[in-house]
């Protein structure tokens, strides 16, 4: 779950100033498969629902059909609260000003099952396991998700952080923790820990440290405000950028391609910078490739297809589809109205949300939410919601 950080305050410290409630990171009728439109309206029982896809508004969640878009049920649930998947195909990890509650999205029902603590962070999915950074006392939690199902606190895995700190941390498959150090003035690289919680690895080469996504062959990048670092097969690699400054701070990566997406911002004085270049960084080789789509783009817009594509949700209200090789965009899809990027990274703005060969699009300025076809663009279905949607996630099983 990648959050921006004011490019002129990667201490951390603008975000807890920010609100005692600001959570980081750091998104009716059946609507037709030629992509009709329909008015949503709230059911009045809850049902079950396949492959759900659950959205924020000012008040509350939406679950909705992943499928046809149909409003299943409307949850109410006051403050700012932020949504990634959980790991399996029922439940979805809501952040609150409390810490992290868990959602079983397929049934419309908090389980019951929490993670307490300020500032809950990122959630990361990857082999198998999912693994919560809460940023207020740098607690990590590492569990199956398949666990989730009876209601009861999954056993898992923990580990606390030397000091507290926007952060972020990734279970490998041989049971080594990735986490990152800082602190909550200064975000300093990354140790490694075997599975018994014993540091093996340690790199403080990557100052402003943000945000992670793990490519073919389990090459873990985390992003520096000086390009990227990367972890495989035991060792910490970096990867400058060709920019003094040149922040990294976003990712999104697939098991299909060795090469990671990532934002790429160049001025540090920028209250927010609207880049339109991308980063491409190959793991196998060490080489970041920099391309302009020539328009600009937010932290809810990276994302990647079931073959490893690329894919921007660009402001200019485009879906681009991009060969990761290359650097080529495939395909151009329009799926929303042009847009800007709110100065406030907590206003609603287009989302993407990619589950197999569907990206789901938010459109909060007309209360809408589309679904569309990564490989052919056509635009499987749209509905219209009674309130515009800020966030947007959903069930995704497997890593």
């Amino acid at each position: 779950m990648n959050k921006p950080i004011l490019n002129r305050a990667f201490a951390g410290t603008a975000l807890a100033l920010a609100a005692s409630a600001v959570l980081t990171a750091c998104g009716g009728q059946d609507a037709s498969s030629s992509g009709a439109k329909a008015e949503a309206a709230p059911s009045t029982k809850a049902v079950a629902v396949k492959d759900p896809l659950v959205a924020t508004f000012d008040g509350g969640l939406y679950v909705l059909d992943g499928e046809s878009l149909k409003l299943a049920d409307t949850i109410e649930l006051p403050g700012f609260n932020r949504l990634n998947p959980a790991g399996d195909d029922s439940h979805v990890i809501v952040s609150t000003d409390a810490g992290f509650r868990v959602l079983n999205a397929a049934e419309q029902t908090f389980t019951g099952i929490e993670y307490q603590g300020a500032k809950p962070g990122h959630v990361v999915r990857h082999a198998g396991k999912t693994v919560l950074f809460t940023d207020g006392t740098g607690e990590v939690n590492v569990f199956d998700p398949d666990d989730l199902d009876g209601g009861k606190k999954p056993q898992g895995r923990t580990y606390t952080s030397a000091e507290p700190h926007h952060g972020v941390a990734i279970e490998l498959s041989n049971g080594e923790l990735l986490s990152t150090l800082g602190t909550e003035e200064k975000r300093t690289g990354a140790l490694v820990l075997d599975k018994n919680n014993k540091e093996i690895k340690r790199n403080e080469n990557c100052p402003g440290v943000h945000g992670e996504a793990a490519a073919k062959g389990e090459a873990v990048g985390i992003g520096c405000q000086d390009g990227l670092l990367i972890y495989k097969d035991g060792e910490f690699t970096k990867v400058d950028a060709p920019d003094d400054y040149g922040r990294i701070g976003n990712q999104s990566g697939s098991d299909a391609s060795p090469i990671l997406l990532g934002d790429y911002k160049t001025d540090p004085e920028a209250e927010l910078e609207r880049p339109t270049r991308i980063s491409l960084i190959n793991t196998d080789t060490g080489k970041l490739r920099l391309v302009d789509l020539g328009t600009s783009y937010s932290f809810r817009s990276l994302g990647r297809g079931p073959h490893g594509e690329a894919l921007l949700l660009g402001t200019n209200g485009t879906l681009h589809v991009i060969d990761p090789e290359t650097g080529k965009v495939e395909r151009k899809i329009p799926v929303v109205d042009e847009w800007q990027e709110p100065l406030d990274w907590q206003q609603a703005r287009p989302t993407l949300f990619v589950r197999g060969h569907t990206a789901y699009v938010s459109e909060p300025g007309k209360r809408k939410l589309h679904a569309v076809d990564i490989a052919s663009g056509e635009k499987l279905a749209s509905v219209t919601l009674p309130k515009s949607t800020n966030e947007l996630s959903g069930t995704i099983a497997g890593h």
